[in-house]
């Protein structure tokens, strides 16, 4: 689909819009940083069990998948930006 951006899971196939698509990879792009920074503004690790479903031994798994999805987004978006106006 045109103005589209494709997720296959491997038990189907959904479309999300373009620009949904870029701002997903911003939004987990920005959650890679803070997972990773050190510092105040840091997601802590309470935070990231409340986000993995309240299991805290998969800070580095969660980290490791937010940036390959951001990564992955990133990419796809890239090939086809959005032209506004």
């Amino acid at each position: 689909m045109p103005g589209s951006t494709t997720l296959n899971a491997g038990h189907g196939v959904d479309a999300i819009d373009h620009l949904d698509a870029q701002r997903m990879a911003a939004m987990m792009s920005e959650m890679h940083a803070l997972l990773t920074m050190e510092g105040p503004n840091r997601v802590t690790d309470p935070q990231v069990a409340a986000l993995c479903g309240g299991e805290t031994h998969h800070r580095e798994e969660f980290t490791d998948w937010v940036g390959r999805v951001a990564r992955q987004l990133k990419e796809a978006t890239a090939e086809h930006p959005v032209r506004r106006g």
